[in-house]
Order: C-alpha cells, then structure tokens, then sequence
C-alpha cells in the first residue's frame, strides 16, 4: 500500500465525507491477492438522504462504488490494477449472496471511480470512455460491461456541484476548489473539514518536502491552512515542527520525531501536563503521516482515551 501525504489526504477525505451516508472501507484487502481497494463505499441511506451539497460526489456515492484517486495521470499498468481490484471486488460480492442464497442484482456490485487530475484522449480512447447524457463535462464511462468511469479534473465545470472533487485536481484547478471552500460560512461543516485535512496534508508534505510539486501545493493551500490555523488558535503550530525537525537531526530520528510530537501537543493544548506525556510513546508507534493526522483532529480527551498507557 502506498504511502504518502496525497493517498492519506484522499482516503481521509472519502471516509470523511462518505462514512455518515454508508459503509467506507479504506485499504480493504481483495480476496486471497495481496492488493488493496484504495476507498470501497457501499451506501446505506437513500440516495435523497445524502445532502445535495456534495455534488456530483452526492450522484458518486449514491450506489456502491470503488474510488480510486489518483496524483498524476494514471498509467494504463495502474488503470488495469484498478479494474483487476474491481472484478475481483464483484466476484466476491456474487460469493457473498451465492452464501446467503440469493441473488445480486447490478445495482448492488460496485463501479470503478478513477479520478486523475487529467486525462488524455490516449487514455480515455484506451479503455473506450466516453461523455455520456445528463453527466457534466470531464466524466467518461468505459462501455458498460468495463464498469469503470474516468473523473478528469481539471475538465469539470467550475460549479458548486464539483467543488469537492476539483480539490483532487492541480495548480489553479485546486486553488479555485479551495478559495470556493474558505467562500463557505465559516460554521459550515464540510468547510472546517476540508481545511481540516487540507491543512494536515500541507503540514505532512512541510516535515519534508519531497520535490517542486510538493512545494506548489503548498503555496497552494496556504490561505486554507492559515484560516484553518487562526480558527483553531495553532499558530505556534509550523514553529513547533520546525524546531522538533532540526533537534531531530542532532538527537536521532526517533528523539527528533518525540519532539515533534511536543510540539504539537504543546501548540494544541499550551501545556504538557503527565496524561499528555503519557501518551507519547503509543502515539511514536504509529506512521508520522498518521500521528500528524490524529494529532490535529483529535480532541485532548481522545487523544489520551485512545493512547493511554495503563
């Protein structure tokens, strides 16, 4: 499974924003191969019930589906890893109902939802994908027995009903997603939420940036992560990081990342108090991707339930 700021960003996104509406199920193991679905959603809520201001991702989710997001144009190697990971998803659906005897219809075995922040006629001619009637500009479906749909970003409309998913393109594409979210009131739900993950992503990519793009996207999503950092009072918040990082290089890896750790308790909570202290060498074992994340979104009575050490 990879690992890296934009697949954590994107599996916390769909599991964010899906999971009150059904079943999401992130990394899920295909049967008997050692490969995983990114983001498998199963809805358990009527299409009406989940709210019109997820957009086109509202239509996405309203059947089940595999979600596959993707950084750069995916090669046609990753494409046919995608659509091995759907037939074998759906052959284990018909297993399911085969055991429970019954029958599946169509409507209930998962569509293949590839987002690339662009797609090229190459690609697109590749596996037959096409615009279809009632679908807005930058969707493309395979023919129906492929039961794949491409997203192409950086083609959607600029409109409220694909706000969500042009955050996953690049450049102006993402930047105007994120001017549109910071646009919200601030009270708004899904707005904190964005920036939320938004913000966790650009302080992941900021503990060590790994080449230009990662440098843009950070100018990207500055304005998102400064509203994020004033509304929740964290401005000692990248000084914190900073510092653990360079003690970290004189103290060893392990010491350097502790630090970092302090840092952000102490930016989120003013004080390490004992219970904090106490938590930190649980919250060591987990990825730094994922103790940044928790880190940032987790309240103090959470944090400790969840690491305390007895």
């Amino acid at each position: 499974m990879t690992k890296n700021p934009f697949d954590q960003f994107s599996k916390q996104f769909f599991e964010e924003f899906l999971s009150p509406y059904g079943q999401v199920k992130i990394n899920d193991e295909v049967p008997g191969e050692s490969t995983f679905v990114d983001i498998y959603f199963k809805p358990t809520v009527e299409p009406e019930k989940i709210p019109k201001s997820l957009g086109l991702l509202r239509r996405i989710a309203s059947t089940p589906c595999l979600i596959e997001p993707f950084r750069n144009q995916p090669t046609d190697e990753e494409v046919e890893s995608c659509s091995y990971k759907l037939l074998a998803t759906r052959k284990e659906c018909r297993r399911e109902a085969k055991r429970d005897e019954r029958k599946v219809t169509e409507e209930e075995l998962p569509k293949l939802w590839i987002i690339t922040p662009s797609a090229s006629e190459t690609l697109l001619n590749n596996y037959g994908a096409q615009s279809r009637n009632g679908w807005v500009n930058g969707i493309y479906f395979s023919p129906d027995g492929d039961h794949r749909r491409f997203v192409s970003v950086n083609l959607l409309p600029k409109r409220a009903e694909t706000r969500w998913l042009r955050l996953f393109g690049r450049q102006t594409v993402q930047g105007e997603a994120i001017d549109e979210i910071l646009a919200l009131p601030n009270n708004d739900k899904q707005r904190n939420a964005a920036l939320r993950l938004l913000s966790a992503w650009k302080v992941t990519i900021g503990l060590k940036p790994q080449n230009d793009e990662d440098l843009e996207f950070m100018m990207i999503v500055s304005k998102a992560y400064a509203e994020w950092e004033e509304a929740t009072e964290r401005r000692g918040l990248e000084r914190g990081i900073e510092q653990g990082i360079e003690q970290g290089i004189e103290q060893g890896i392990e010491q350097g990342q502790r630090i970092v750790i302090e840092n952000l308790l102490k930016a989120r909570f003013g004080t390490l108090d004992a219970e904090l202290i106490n938590i930190i060498p649980s919250l060591l074992t987990q990825p730094i991707e994922e103790y940044t994340r928790l880190l940032l979104s987790l309240s103090r009575e959470e944090l400790i339930t969840r690491f305390n050490q007895p």
